[in-house]
């Protein structure tokens, strides 16, 4: 029997950099570095003035459509009144062909005036979601359960929007996935003709050496390091200690038959 050691770190595969969608300034931060949160929990709570003022106004445009529509539903129900009565009087002779046609325009224009009416109530609906989701949206949830274990936003803190913020590096918090943690040990890139994913193994913590677990290889990576001359595995762990944590370091043996060299 033939062991292949090596040495590495704890590593959490899902860490998520939590920006705002908007920009804004930060009136509340609700969680502290350390703290689980869950998935949609309010983590951090902004303030943009314009946002909140463009809710009111699309609101108040909203109610105004609404109105309008109103107002050109009974305009119509008028002028079709007036049309079907013209009707009745241009097949009796007791109108001229003009005032007829004159009464038909007035009904087709009203028509067209209704439909215009409920295509700006569609529209204030529209703009009214867009400015809701806007304000809604400077409330900052967890993307993902998990632990913060990076806090960089302060409360007063003035926050840019996503777009500006990713390309500045300027994150409001990190969210790391506990549950899920790995290691990524590296090997000697001589030993790798007999390591196989799925081929199991053990792994101690310098920072808890009397707590030995058991590890399995998930994957091998597909390049060797030119620099060290090594292998990285990626390793399941199997009943780790209570107290890992990411970047804590590592060692590990994988004991395999000789002469295996499945890959």
């Amino acid at each position: 029997m033939r062991e292949v050691t090596g040495s590495g770190y704890v590593v959490a595969p899902q860490v998520v950099a939590v920006f705002s969608k908007y920009e804004g300034r930060i009136t509340s931060i609700d969680v502290d570095v350390g703290q689980r949160v869950e998935a949609g929990q309010t983590i951090v709570t902004l303030e943009d003035e314009s946002a909140r003022l463009a809710v009111e106004q699309a609101k108040a445009e909203k109610v105004s459509g609404a109105l309008v529509l109103e107002a050109k539903e009974i305009e119509l129900e008028q002028v079709r009144l007036l049309f079907q009565r013209a009707e009745t009087l241009a097949a009796k002779q007791q109108i001229s062909t003009q005032d007829l046609e004159k009464a038909g325009t007035a009904h087709d224009t009203a028509i067209n005036a209704l439909a215009q009416a409920r295509q700006n109530l569609v529209r204030s609906d529209i703009l009214l979601q867009i400015a809701q989701e806007r304000a809604d949206a400077l409330v900052v949830k967890a993307p993902i359960a998990g632990t913060i274990t990076q806090l960089d936003a302060h409360v007063g803190d003035m926050v840019l929007a996503r777009i500006d913020s990713v390309r500045e590096h300027q994150k409001l918090l990190s969210i790391t996935d506990t549950t899920t943690l790995v290691i990524d040990a590296d090997v000697a890139e001589t030993n790798i003709g007999g390591l196989r994913p799925g081929l199991p193994g053990e792994a101690v913590l310098d920072g808890i050496p009397d707590r030995p677990f058991a590890i399995e290889i998930l994957k091998i990576a597909p390049v060797a390091s030119l620099e060290k001359g090594t292998v990285t595995l990626r390793l399941a762990l199997r009943d780790p200690p209570d107290g890992i944590r990411p970047n804590m370091a590592a060692r590990i043996r994988i004991a395999q038959q000789a002469g295996d060299t499945s890959q």
